[in-house]
């Protein structure tokens, strides 16, 4: 690996990635590529958080519903043609299309990745 895409422990510690649950789900019509938007339950303390992702290829949008999620939280909101993104999900860019990474077994709404 090329020392030029190194990163710090204390910039990986910078991130806040939570667990939230997919609450409602929405193709994403004005995306340039296939995407849904997504509510996401991030529990009391963060609350319901929205999130544009491109995972149309592995997922229909009532496979979503209750599916638990990971999340980088404290990214700042980016506009994506009429929707506000809050947060960005976490995936793998596998051969089929984007998998959603998730907890091995449920966990509380918000817990943080440690």
């Amino acid at each position: 690996m090329n020392n030029d895409n190194m990163t710090t422990f204390d910039d990986f510690k910078k991130l806040d990635i939570r667990v939230g649950e997919i609450i409602k789900v929405e193709f994403f019509k004005k995306a340039k590529n296939p995407a849904y938007k997504l509510w996401i339950d991030f529990g009391d303390e963060i609350g319901i958080k929205k999130s544009s992702a491109q995972i149309t290829k592995c997922y229909k949008e009532e496979e979503l519903l209750g599916k638990q999620v990971l999340g980088v939280v404290n990214f700042p909101p980016k506009q994506i043609a009429d929707f506000m993104s809050e947060v960005l999900v976490l995936g793998v860019y596998a051969k089929d299309g984007v998998v959603l990474i998730q907890p091995e077994r449920p966990v509380n709404k918000g817990d943080k990745l440690g």
